[in-house]
């Protein structure tokens, strides 16, 4: 071959060796190189990664001396389970060729795989010590489980196990209203369909069509580190921290973990501990509940029983209201029975001297002197009046300081009665509701019986045709007692006729009445 581009030996003239173009030349090595490297697989560090708007996706793959340029196109790129990443070392699997546009080859790679586990897991020591060191994985910043949510959101595949593992166990332990959005759990999708799943639960706005979740759970089986690499990337991490409603991660077995479980609010070892964890066992609920009410309810008796037996207490060491004001009311009968004795013979004593005295004087002084008695006696009779009055008011005060005493003690006793009063009402309402319901059902069997009577009865017979043929001792059922009965009454459905009686006679037309003349009643 380098005999062909040898000059000729004196100089004068190309020789015979043939002339290429630069297209010719640069086919010619791109079809030596794709024929000796068909397929390969090439062991180096990731360089410089770039992915434009195309979506293709392009690289290095270098070692500690050589730089091979690297491209894969935009459908190797979604097949891909892993993508490379700057400083990964990784095994790339492709075809080499050449670019004769920039006269270079490359390395078309149709898939990567990691190294080595040891690789992996320094790429995700680092990850997680950069997430960390922006704060993502604080323990403050953690938001607590609601104890019972009304809405939970899953995030995992619809055709898995996990998910139906999820509603089996939310069925037994406390039934709930279950959101999934379906995403892939692995591959190039899952970390873009995860981390877009969580943000979508968030932007659900309260109150509207579909309901917000209290509670977000992110779940899948278990698998390789190659498998649950989407929950280790970047945006599904910053996704999960910042989501405003709690998220519980339940990815892989007990011993997987994941960037994920760092960022969450809590981790569950399995996504059927991740259901046992976001509700509680209902029936342990309502044990609880029946406990606390019976409780409630002793604590209320107890209490009220005490009360009661406090205010029997109190009440034992206050005198009857009726002994308070017997003596006074006594003392009061026995003065006023003594006034008007009193009165009367004072009032005589007085007329008596009166009379003795005014005998001897004139009309007119005697009118005078019995006008001022009067007077005298009126004021008098006013005094005692005011007295008495005073008396009076004076023990009715004493008993309404008295009768003051007795709401404090009486308002427990009767907040009892008001209950017990309140209570009855209630058993006096469902009586008269039994009994008006108990009459309604009564009335409605009554109205069927008397619908039964008349359509059993002979009176709807008779309407289909038939009649009853009455002679004088009763009903005529035969041919022989009919011959035998006499004078014979058919009754029809619309009355009786006996056979060989007048018709009767039609009623006579009314005369027309010509116009202007009164007419007649008759």
């Amino acid at each position: 071959m380098s005999d062909m581009f040898e000059d000729s030996p004196s100089g004068d003239g190309p020789g015979n060796a043939p002339e290429f173009t630069v297209s010719e030349l640069s086919g010619a090595v791109k079809r030596v190189i794709e024929g000796e490297f068909g397929l390969v697989r090439v062991r180096g560090e990731v360089g410089r990664v770039s992915r434009p708007a195309s979506g293709h996706l392009y690289f290095d793959l270098k070692d500690d001396r050589s730089v091979i340029a690297a491209i894969s196109w935009k459908g190797q790129v979604a097949r891909m389970q892993v993508r490379p990443e700057e400083g990964m070392e990784v095994v790339a699997k492709g075809r080499m060729t050449t670019f004769p546009g920039q006269s270079k080859y490359q390395l078309i790679v149709e898939d990567v795989a990691p190294a080595g586990a040891g690789a992996l897991m320094a790429m995700l020591e680092a990850r997680r010590k950069k997430l960390a060191a922006e704060g993502l994985f604080d323990e403050g910043r953690k938001r607590p489980i609601p104890f019972l949510p009304k809405v939970i959101g899953v995030v995992t595949s619809p055709s898995g196990a996990v998910i139906r593992d999820i509603l089996h166990r939310l069925r037994d332990r406390f039934p709930r209203h279950v959101l999934i959005w379906p995403v892939a759990v692995q591959g190039q999708a899952c970390a873009p369909e995860v981390t877009a799943a969580i943000r979508g639960f968030n932007a659900i706005a309260p109150g509207g069509p579909v309901p917000r979740p209290d509670l977000i759970i992110v779940a899948r089986g278990g698998g390789s580190l190659e498998d649950l690499w989407g929950f280790n990337e970047e945006a599904v991490v910053r996704a999960a921290a910042e989501s405003e409603i709690p998220l519980i991660s339940a990815v892989g077995h007990e011993t997987d973990t994941t960037l994920i479980d760092f960022a969450s609010d809590r981790r569950a070892p399995t996504p059927t501990a991740a259901a046992e964890i976001a509700v509680p066992v209902r029936l342990d609920l309502l044990a609880s509940v029946d406990q606390q009410g019976a409780r409630l309810s002793r604590s209320v008796a107890q209490g009220m029983a005490q009360r009661g037996q406090r205010l029997r207490d109190l009440a034992r060491a206050l005198p009857r209201p009726e002994a308070l004001t017997q003596t006074a009311a006594q003392r009061f009968d026995l003065w006023a029975g003594r006034l008007a004795g009193a009165l009367v013979l004072a009032l005589g004593v007085k007329r008596a001297g009166l009379d003795r005295a005014g005998a001897p004087m004139r009309p007119r002084l005697l009118l005078d002197l019995v006008a001022r008695r009067r007077d005298l006696l009126d004021r008098r009779d006013e005094a005692l009046d005011r007295a008495a009055r005073r008396r009076v008011e004076r023990q009715a005060e004493r008993l309404q300081r008295l009768e003051a005493k007795l709401p404090a003690l009486l308002t427990e006793a009767g907040r009892g009665v008001a209950q017990g009063r309140a209570r009855l009402a209630q058993a006096e309402t469902r009586l008269d509701r039994a009994t008006a319901s108990h009459l309604a059902d009564l009335g409605k069997r009554l109205s069927a019986l008397e619908r039964m009577r008349q359509t059993l009865g002979y009176g709807e017979t008779l309407r289909r045709g038939y009649a009853v043929v009455r002679g004088e001792a009763g009903v005529v059922t035969s041919a022989q007692a009919a011959r035998q009965a006499g004078p014979l009454e058919i009754e029809f459905h619309d009355g009786r006729f006996k056979p060989g009686s007048a018709a009767p006679k039609p009623l006579r037309p009314t005369p027309p009445k010509t116009p202007g003349e009164q007419g007649s009643l008759f």
